[in-house]
């Protein structure tokens, strides 16, 4: 959430409410990168987590009233997100799901020196760390939907058990348990297969001209290697407790500034005839 006093976020939430689209569009710049972010790791691409942000955006306007100010404006927004990302059906890796099995034999076995030069005159050490930030992200698609979730909320977002047992309708020693097993998933599969976080033998440089034959990683459209990094945090007044001792495995874990594409989607939105639809809904 951008900087800003409780009482300015109240005044926000109240004129927004009453139809001030200024004090809307501040509410919602302050928490699209929020938005985003979890979006991204829970979809695994770029294009349906700006998809699937609209869609969140657009359910925290229609039910801006229903916020009762009982916690963070910005914890209710992540709410709203977590629990329609959880039933969301419409990304990628919806139709072809991954699993670490799969993951490892193709790093395994993959023939990638038959592979020729597909790099199209980009430098390869690009790709490479295009590959390598893509790579982490997509490896979180091995989870299971609400391992997925609880990784992130955990790892990435540090949000404490209670907070997050509320969300999901767990206990937070449900919660704890369950971050801790896939931290583990994830931490031993790193350790065994990657040799950037871990002691494996899979190197990005290597397998960058197998990638883009196989669509992961595409020289024309760089979108991890583009992106501007941004500290991005959950408003919450307390952070998780260690559990583990694993957490510093999880240096891939950064979070990103909204792109474009969704900062147009809200001017567009804000700015056209949608959003009196909004206002007297």
């Amino acid at each position: 959430m951008n900087q800003s006093t409780d009482n300015e976020l109240g005044v926000w939430i109240d004129q927004a409410i009453a139809g001030d689209k200024q004090s809307l569009e501040n509410l919602l710049v302050g928490v699209q990168d929020l938005v985003f972010n979890l979006s991204l790791r829970m979809l695994g691409t770029f294009p349906d987590a700006e998809d699937a942000s609209q869609d969140i955006l657009l359910k925290v306007m229609t039910h801006l009233s229903s916020f009762r100010k009982e916690s963070s404006f910005s914890t209710w927004v992540f709410s709203i997100a977590v629990n329609h990302l959880k039933n969301y059906k419409k990304h990628m890796f919806a139709k072809y799901p991954l699993t670490f099995e799969f993951y490892g034999d193709d790093i395994l076995h993959a023939k990638i020196e038959e592979v020729p030069d597909l790099t199209q005159n980009v430098e390869k050490a690009i790709l490479a760390e295009e590959l390598k930030l893509s790579c982490t992200n997509v490896m979180l698609q091995c989870l299971d939907t609400e391992s997925r979730c609880i990784f992130i909320m955990g790892t990435m977002f540090q949000v404490d058990s209670r907070i997050a047992g509320d969300i999901l309708g767990i206990t937070p020693e449900a919660y704890r348990q369950r971050l801790s097993r896939a931290r583990r998933k994830m931490a031993d599969f790193l350790k065994e297969y990657c040799g950037e976080y871990g002691k494996g033998t899979c190197c990005c440089e290597k397998r960058v001209n197998y990638a883009i034959k196989n669509h992961r990683i595409h020289p024309s459209c760089l979108d991890f290697y583009h992106a501007v990094p941004k500290q991005v945090t959950l408003d919450v007044t307390a952070a998780m407790e260690e559990i583990d001792g694993i957490s510093q495995e999880f240096s891939f874990c950064r979070t990103y500034e909204s792109p474009e594409k969704l900062k147009q989607f809200m001017e567009d939105f804000l700015n056209g005839a949608s959003f009196s639809v909004v206002k007297n809904g």
